[in-house]
């Protein structure tokens, strides 16, 4: 039985990155002598505009602040918990940051500080904050995107890229 949790608990973020992994290995080994390689980088390897949040001197556990990311019609929400926690960043490993559109039909999120989860009043699914924005409950098929974050020396807070798909989106960034 424990074997069963651990495959769960890897979610699907591991096989995402696993299968993207495998993808560019096979790119690189199937290129051919003679032929130029592509100048963009793979879909699976999108890169993402940094962009600052906050400072950690400005943020309280458990009152999330709304940002957005990667571009202004993306919503989400940095959160201070108190203790490391998984995908956390900045020097107490308590930082996260997630998309605040329901993968399932984008419905707003809202937070619940009770239990540490963003919760949507459309079809009632339920993100851990504290697990990597895992579903817990609900019709959601996939895990909420959950923005990466990197935290300075001076404290600054930046999200740097977003581990899932952002619904309504068929890629997360957009195009100039």
């Amino acid at each position: 039985m424990r074997h069963c949790e651990r495959l769960v608990d890897s979610g699907r973020r591991a096989f995402f990155a696993r299968g993207a992994a495998v993808a560019a290995g096979a790119a690189v080994a199937t290129a051919l002598p003679g032929v130029p390689a592509r100048a963009e980088p793979p879909l699976a390897l999108l890169v993402y505009p940094p962009k600052r949040l906050a400072n950690v001197k400005s943020l309280q556990v458990d009152a999330p602040l709304v940002i957005a990311y990667p571009d202004d019609d993306s919503p989400g929400v940095l959160l201070k918990l108190g203790r490391p926690v998984e995908g956390g960043a900045g020097p107490d490993g308590d930082l996260v940051a997630f998309s605040t559109l329901c993968p399932h039909k984008g419905f707003p999120l809202f937070w619940r500080a009770d239990d540490r989860t963003l919760s949507c009043p459309g079809h009632y699914s339920r993100f851990d904050a504290e697990r990597a924005g895992q579903q817990i409950m609900g019709q959601a098929t996939q895990n909420l995107a959950q923005f990466r974050l990197r935290v300075d020396a001076g404290g600054d807070i930046y999200a740097v890229s977003v581990d899932e798909l952002i619904y309504g989106r068929l890629a997360n960034v957009r195009e100039s």
